[in-house]
């Protein structure tokens, strides 16, 4: 990422002292110039006097909330980028916060190297966004050069979009210790699904951010029927299947999302129609969530659970052969039964070996077989 040759300026605001020091000491050692207050009024009184790149701020501090900091800075410093820091676990506070203007949502206690990674991502995003307003405003000169450097730049925004989304993913499967990675997985198997039936680059993307976001309806479901170790009761069962709902509108409020919304409200439905939420059958079911319901049945065969070892592929293989016109598109399981099973196998090694939160994007064209092996599905036989 270019910068200028001035030290990026941030501000640091916490009510414990000890944790300013922290991350001041840090930052400094990192490279950039760093400032701490102990309040939201002090800080205020700070950015009213110097400009400051970046702002970390605690959520919870007496007086002026992170949340009521944030919003003032919006209006007064609408370009430096603002960082939540709290230790409430709970991915709703960071989609409140995010919602708000937030860039990133840091949890305590601080992984330091990994505050600095998110640092750099919400300057990049806001540098890049300067870069967008300055091509807007002289378009007119060097057209056919500053549309090349815009398309640029757009693809560097996707790029982090897809960043966040996939973290958010991650995010929400650690809510679910049963399910760790497993959004990962079953976007990857479902990427490599629609390879094979020939998904064009829009529909991959939309693919990628369904698949990796379809339980985020979850956060609206309570952790006495989400996290129960028994059987649910039918009263828990209707409940649980709300989290698609939720999900859909949660989507739903943000635009670039919206596509995605489809593969979300849909993916428990069943292709002979026996699914929900709303009963779909054969093709009036998107095929996105055609597509995600073989992923998601073989990386919940093939997956370790606290009441039984995974399966193996070939046991979940010939149950998803076996559901062909039943839970599942035909067309779907013809696609899935074209690939060999080493491709599983090394989409599940590369999954396993990426760490969450720094881990490589999915590319909406990602070609997982030539990736890990050189070749291609196709070229690999049936």
């Amino acid at each position: 990422m270019s910068r200028t040759s001035r030290k990026p300026r941030v501000l640091v605001v916490d009510d414990e002292e000890s944790i300013c020091l922290l991350l001041d000491a840090k930052l400094k050692s990192a490279g950039y110039e760093s400032r701490y207050c102990t309040s939201s009024s002090e800080a205020l009184e700070l950015l009213s006097r110097d400009p400051f790149d970046a702002i970390i701020s605690d959520l919870n501090m007496p007086g002026a909330t992170g949340i009521d900091l944030l919003e003032a800075t919006r209006q007064h410093l609408p370009h430096a980028a603002f960082l939540m820091a709290t230790g409430v676990n709970d991915i709703s506070v960071s989609i409140a916060a995010m919602k708000k203007g937030a860039a990133d949502y840091l949890l305590k206690p601080f992984q330091l190297d990994a505050v600095i990674i998110s640092l750099e991502r919400a300057l990049g995003i806001k540098q890049l966004e300067g870069e967008l307003e300055n091509y807007r405003e002289h378009l007119e000169d060097r057209v056919e050069e500053r549309t090349k450097q815009l398309e640029a730049a757009f693809r560097r925004i996707e790029r982090t979009y897809d960043e966040t989304i996939e973290a958010l993913g991650a995010a929400l499967d650690l809510r679910d210790n049963e399910t760790a990675g497993h959004s990962r997985r079953v976007t990857l198997y479902s990427l490599e699904i629609a390879k094979a039936m020939e998904f064009s680059e829009e529909m991959s993307r939309q693919l990628t951010w369904g698949a990796l976001l379809h339980d985020i309806g979850k956060i609206g479901i309570p952790d006495s029927i989400l996290l129960k170790a028994g059987k649910l009761t039918p009263e828990e069962a209707a409940i649980m299947q709300t989290h698609v709902r939720i999900g859909f509108n949660l989507m739903g409020q943000i635009a670039f999302l919206a596509p995605a919304t489809q593969i979300v409200l849909a993916h428990q439905e069943r292709f002979d129609g026996t699914g929900y939420p709303q009963g779909l059958v054969g093709e009036e079911i998107p095929l996105g969530a055609r597509i995600f319901a073989v992923a998601d049945t073989l990386d919940a065969m093939m997956s370790d659970r606290p009441y039984r070892r995974g399966r193996p592929f070939a046991v979940a293989r010939e149950e998803i052969q076996k559901e062909s016109g039943k839970q599942f598109d035909p067309k779907v399981v013809e696609a899935f039964l074209s690939a060999r099973e080493e491709i599983w196998d090394k989409i599940r090694l590369e999954a396993a070996m990426t760490r969450p939160g720094v881990q490589r994007v999915v590319s909406p064209t990602l070609r997982v077989g030539q990736e890990l092996s050189g070749d291609s599905v196709g070229q690999q036989g049936g």
